[in-house]
């Protein structure tokens, strides 16, 4: 009787474990599906990157895109493959040996067919594009990723060289790899101040929906000097003190990024992601922005600021700030912080440390260099930033930086 009992209650039991067994194995493979579209498949690795480059080879040589670089890329191969430097955010990033000079490959996307075709490609199949309708499709864009009203602009400055010089119409190729560039807002913002700022990367060339930039190492938050001068060949092996007078150097380009950031352009232009990473030095102590993807002028600002809120942090979008109006519930358009104070708290905060005063030689004007760039870390705390007290911040921590760089 005993044993007739416990039969059904063992394949009841077993029915549990079978179950358990089989939801276990559904949320691994779930589990594991994720971490693969999420995770692995993003993952740099060379057979990828390599992966990419030949395709793009491909259909340059099937005459489907083209570049001032191709060439060198497909066919001579005086541009060679070196390393995955990472995939950030769908971004494909790529170091490559050009001649002996290490250079950057970028692409918003991976593969050319998968940016959005200029719909006058396929109505116009067999006759020649007009310039206007190239310049005007241009502006379009240009208004639709940077939020510019673009009037006095010609297409061939949004262009690489290869472009540039072209005598005569563009060919399908040559449009089709245009299209694709425009598409990519760090180019567009990359190629816009090539002639107008020392503190964007120098662009290269392009093939295809490739576009190249200078190699410069990007600063670290976990390295001491968050920028290694030891690493560049112009400061290998200088003394403690030459290392000293460099870091206010450094401190000196950032002031003129800021102002010139603030006030160079038709428009104010706003980083909103200010990081040691998103930087580098060249040999000249020019600091460079390398990474521009949360850098945006002040007509696309406003619109991205200009949100529903029901408090101030609402209104916070990562280094840019601004403050909920609490009776129509939306975030004001201006922003509350600047460019300054944010490069003050990231940037000379970790870089002036007392902390790091052994590694470097003591400066007499320390203290007040920590109280100054205590004060331009709270430019906002009222809520908004004091264009008069702002200027006598600017212009106290200049001179204290002038002064570090001239310590003997």
């Amino acid at each position: 009787m005993a044993k007739r009992c416990c039969r059904p209650f063992r394949r009841r039991t077993s029915a549990g474990v079978c179950l358990l067994v089989w939801v276990a194995g559904w949320v691994l493979v779930n589990i594991s599906v994720f971490v693969h579209r999420n995770f692995l498949a993003e993952y740099c690795t060379d057979q990828k990157s390599k992966g990419m480059i030949g395709r793009l080879c491909h259909n340059y040589q099937q005459g489907v895109l083209t570049g001032d670089l191709c060439e060198d890329l497909c066919v001579t191969h005086t541009m060679v493959y070196k390393r995955c430097l990472h995939y950030d955010k769908g971004k494909k990033v790529i170091q490559t040996d050009w001649n002996g000079m290490p250079i950057i490959l970028k692409s918003k996307l991976e593969d050319f067919l998968s940016y959005d075709s200029l719909y006058l490609l396929g109505e116009q199949e067999n006759s020649s594009i007009l310039d206007l309708d190239i310049l005007v499709f241009t502006a379009l864009e240009i208004k639709h990723s940077l939020g510019l009203e673009v009037k006095n602009i010609t297409g061939p400055q949004l262009w690489t060289k290869h472009f540039k010089d072209r005598r005569g119409s563009l060919s399908r190729a040559e449009i089709a790899s245009m299209w694709s560039l425009l598409q990519q807002e760090e180019y567009v913002f990359f190629q816009l101040l090539q002639d107008l700022s020392k503190h964007v990367l120098k662009m290269v060339g392009s093939c295809g929906h490739f576009y190249a930039v200078e190699y410069l190492p990007a600063g670290h938050t976990w390295h001491h000097s968050l920028f290694a001068l030891e690493g560049l060949s112009s400061w290998r092996g200088s003394s403690s003190r030459a290392l000293w007078q460099a870091t206010n150097g450094i401190a000196l380009s950032f002031l003129d990024l800021a102002r010139h950031f603030e006030n160079d352009f038709s428009y104010q232009l706003h980083l909103c992601d200010i990081k040691p990473e998103n930087f580098a030095i060249r040999a000249d102590l020019t600091v460079v922005a390398i990474d521009v993807d949360m850098a945006f002028f002040e007509p696309k600002m406003r619109d991205i600021l200009e949100q529903n809120c029901t408090n101030d942090e609402d209104c916070n979008f990562f280094d840019c700030f601004s403050q909920c109006n609490l009776k129509t519930k939306r975030c004001r358009a201006e922003r509350s912080n600047n460019n300054l104070q944010v490069i003050c708290d990231k940037i000379f905060r970790p870089l002036f440390s007392p902390k790091l005063s052994e590694l470097r030689v003591y400066h007499p004007l320390q203290p007040q260099l920590d109280k100054a760039i205590q004060r331009c870390a709270e430019l906002s705390s009222q809520g908004r930033v004091d264009k008069k007290i702002t200027e006598g911040t600017f212009s106290e921590l200049y001179h204290l930086f002038k002064a570090g760089q001239r310590e003997q």
